[in-house]
C-alpha cells in the first residue's frame, strides 16, 4: 500500500483519548491523507484521498473521475446493490462500490465525519480487509470535534430473513455481534463469533480479516463483470476443500470473523453507531441492509441518543471487558 499524508493540524494523543470523554466527541481526521489501490470489481488501478471534515457532515464520497456532479452520502437510504459488495448511488446517479470495509474501519476509529475522494467506481480493496484503512486514519490522526457524538438506541428486536439465513438487532448497552456461517466445505464449515465491539475489539479482532470466496466461481463472477481485481493479493481463495493462499489464515475462524466486519461497515450507514445486539446466521451486504430499513421503517424500533457512558465501537472504556469465544 502507498500513501501521502498532508499534515496541517495538531493530533489527540492516545492518553488523551485514555483519560477523558473523547470518545464521545464527533472526530474527523487531522489532515488529508491518500492512498493507491486496485478495484476488487473493476479491476481498475483507484487513487483515494480521504480529507478531514465539519461537524454534523458525516462521511461523504465524492468522484473526481466522472463528469456527474453531487457528494455520494454514505446513508443506507443510498444503497443500490448489494451483490457481493455495498454500492451507494446518489440521485444523479453517480456510485461508489465497495464501500463496506472503509465504512468498517472509520467505525472502528470513531469517525464520524470524513470526506473520500475518489477517481474511480469503488474503494480500493487493498488487502481485502479493514486493517489498511483504519492504518490510514490512525496516520492521519484523529481529531476531536466540539460536539457530542449521537448514537442510534435500539429499543425493541427488528428480524429480518428466514430460517435459512436471517439477521436480528436486539437493545443492549453496548453493540455486540454473534454471528454464525456455514458452507459446505471443511476449508470453512460451522463458524461462530460473539463478541463485544468496544476496547479495541474491533482493530484487534476483526480488522485484519480478509474477504473470501471460491475458485470454482471465479469465472462465472468474471463474465459477469465482477472480482476483475481479485487476487490471492486481496482475498481468501478456497479450491474444494483447500484454501490457495500460501500464507494461510490470519485467524482460525477468519471468514466468519470478515462477515462481521462486512457487517460492521453496512450498519455504520445507519449514519451514527447503533447500541444493540446483532444475532446473525448467514447474513450478507442484502440482508444487513435490509435489517437498516427495517429499523428505520419503524420509529418505535429506535432512538436518538447522546453518547454519554455508553460503548460503541471506537469508544474506549477500561472497565468494561471485552469478552471473545
Amino acid at each position: 500500500m502507498s500513501f501521502k499524508q498532508n499534515n496541517n493540524k495538531t493530533k489527540y494523543s492516545e492518553l488523551d483519548f485514555e483519560r477523558g470523554n473523547s470518545s464521545f466527541k464527533q472526530k474527523t481526521l487531522s489532515s488529508s491523507i491518500s492512498c493507491t489501490g486496485v478495484g476488487l470489481h473493476s479491476g481498475r488501478k483507484i487513487n483515494m484521498t480521504l480529507h478531514p471534515a465539519e461537524i454534523n457532515s458525516g462521511i461523504v464520497f465524492c468522484r473526481s473521475d466522472s463528469k456527474k456532479e453531487g457528494e455520494i452520502r454514505a446513508s443506507w437510504t443510498n444503497v443500490t446493490d448489494t451483490m457481493l459488495a455495498t454500492t451507494i448511488t446518489n440521485e444523479a446517479g453517480l456510485c461508489v462500490g465497495t464501500v463496506e470495509h472503509l465504512m468498517a474501519a472509520f467505525a472502528g476509529c470513531g469517525i464520524d465525519n470524513a470526506v473520500v475522494e475518489l477517481d474511480g467506481p469503488e474503494v480500493p480493496i487493498m488487502d481485502g480487509s479493514a486493517a489498511p484503512f483504519m492504518f490510514l486514519v490512525e496516520c492521519a490522526g484523529p481529531t476531536i470535534q466540539s460536539t457530542a457524538r449521537r448514537a442510534i438506541r435500539v429499543e425493541k428486536t427488528i428480524r429480518v430473513g428466514s430460517d435459512n439465513n436471517f439477521i436480528s438487532l436486539s437493545p443492549a448497552s453496548s453493540f455486540g455481534v454473534a454471528f454464525t456461517i456455514e458452507f459446505d466445505t471443511s476449508a470453512v464449515e460451522r463458524q461462530f463469533l460473539e463478541m463485544r465491539l468496544v476496547n479495541g475489539a474491533f482493530k484487534n479482532e476483526i480488522a485484519r480479516a480478509r474477504t473470501f470466496g471460491f475458485a470454482h466461481e471465479v469465472d462465472a463472477m468474471r463474465e459477469a463483470g465482477l472480482a476483475l481485481g481479485g487476487s490471492l493479493e486481496n482475498a481468501i481463495v478456497i479450491e474444494g476443500n483447500t484454501i490457495l493462499n500460501k500464507d494461510g489464515l490470519r485467524y482460525e475462524d477468519e471468514f466468519v470473523r470478515h462477515k462481521v466486519l462486512d457487517c460492521v461497515g453496512d450498519l455504520y450507514l445507519a449514519g451514527a453507531p447503533i447500541i444493540g445486539q446483532i444475532n446473525g446466521y448467514r447474513s450478507g451486504h442484502t440482508l444487513n441492509h435490509q435489517l437498516l430499513c427495517a429499523l428505520f421503517e419503524d420509529d418505535s424500533s429506535w432512538s436518538y441518543v447522546e453518547l454519554t457512558n455508553e460503548v460503541v465501537p471506537g469508544t474506549t472504556q477500561k472497565k468494561v471487558p471485552m469478552t471473545t469465544f
